[in-house]
C-alpha cells in the first residue's frame, strides 16, 4: 500500500490545498514472500471529512489505509475545511466544483485511476456524509455509487439556527457562511431532496447509496427523514441504524461496511 501526502493548486479554490492519496501499488505480503498484483486502473473511493477535519483525519482515527489495502483500492481525500462542500462564489472558493470536477480530473491524470463511473465512488462522515450524497447525486455522471455515514442533513433544520450561538451546528452565522440566503436552500444544488426529484425528472439513474447512522447520533432524525424521502421517489438505498454514537468508532466500522457493500 502506497501513500501520497501533498499539495496542489487548485483553480476551483484559488489557492493550495492539501490531499491524501491511497494507492494499493505494493501489495507486498513479507511474511508470505508474495507480491499481490493489483489490476489497473484501481477502483476509487473519494472520501470525504467532516467538520474541524482535513485530509489526514482518516488516516489519523480509521484503519483507511488498512480497508483499502484489503479491497485493493484507491482512496483519495481532499482537505475541504468547514465548507459543507458548498460552492461560495463570493469569496471564489468552489468545493463542490473542486472535489466533482477539478478533483477527478487531477487524480485520473496523475495515477492510474479507473475513469468509469462503477469504479467510482464517493463517500464522507458527518458534513462529509451530506457532502457525499450532495456531489454524488450533483455529479451523477462521475460517480456510481454513495456512502453517507453520519450524514449531516441538516439543509432545512438551520433555519432554526440562532443568530450569537456559539456552538457552531446552532449559529445561524455559520450556516450563511456556507450556503449563504438560508431561505434558497431548498430547491438549490445544497439540497439533497431536490437533488434526487432532478434527476428521477431528467430519467436519469441514481447512484446506488448506503447510509449509517448511530442510534444515539443526533443527525438520526435527519437521517431517517431523508430515508423516507428516497422511499418515496421510489429509490432503495441500504439504509442501517446500528448501535452507536456520532463517534470516529461508528465512522470506522461503517466505512468498512461500505467498502465491502461496493464489492469492486
Amino acid at each position: 500500500m502506497v501513500l501520497f501526502r501533498g499539495d496542489i493548486k487548485s483553480k476551483s479554490l484559488q489557492g493550495r490545498t492539501s490531499i491524501s492519496i491511497v494507492l494499493p501499488a505494493d501489495n507486498i505480503h513479507f511474511l508470505r514472500g508474495e507480491e499481490e498484483v493489483v489490476e489497473k486502473p484501481y477502483k476509487t473511493v473519494y472520501l470525504l471529512h467532516g467538520l474541524f477535519g482535513s485530509d489526514d483525519i482518516y488516516l489519523a482515527n480509521t484503519n483507511i489505509q488498512k480497508f483499502a489495502e484489503d479491497n485493493n483500492i484507491a482512496v483519495v481525500i481532499p482537505s475541504c475545511g468547514n465548507s459543507f462542500y458548498v460552492d461560495k462564489v463570493e469569496s471564489h472558493e468552489l468545493y463542490a466544483q473542486y472535489v466533482g470536477e477539478e478533483l477527478v480530473e487531477f487524480t485520473r491524470s496523475i495515477f492510474p485511476l479507473s475513469h468509469k463511473k462503477e469504479d467510482t465512488a464517493i463517500a464522507g462522515f458527518s458534513m462529509g456524509g451530506y457532502g457525499a450524497l450532495k456531489l454524488g447525486l450533483k455529479y451523477n455522471n462521475t460517480f456510481g455509487h454513495i456512502g453517507a455515514i453520519s450524514a449531516a442533513l441538516i439543509t432545512e433544520d438551520v433555519l432554526n439556527w440562532k443568530s450569537g450561538e456559539k456552538y457552531l451546528l446552532r449559529s445561524r452565522e455559520f450556516a450563511e457562511s456556507c450556503f449563504g440566503d438560508l431561505d434558497k436552500i431548498k430547491n438549490s444544488d445544497n439540497d439533497p431532496k431536490f437533488l434526487i426529484d432532478k434527476l428521477i425528472d431528467n430519467k436519469m439513474n441514481v447512484p446506488s447509496i448506503f447510509m449509517a447512522i448511530g442510534e444515539d447520533d443526533f443527525l438520526l432524525e435527519f437521517n431517517k427523514d431523508y430515508y423516507s424521502y428516497l422511499k418515496e421517489k421510489n429509490i432503495n438505498p441500504t439504509f442501517k441504524i446500528d448501535s452507536g454514537e456520532h463517534t470516529w468508532e461508528f465512522c470506522d466500522e461503517h466505512i468498512k461496511e461500505f467498502i465491502r457493500w461496493l464489492d469492486f
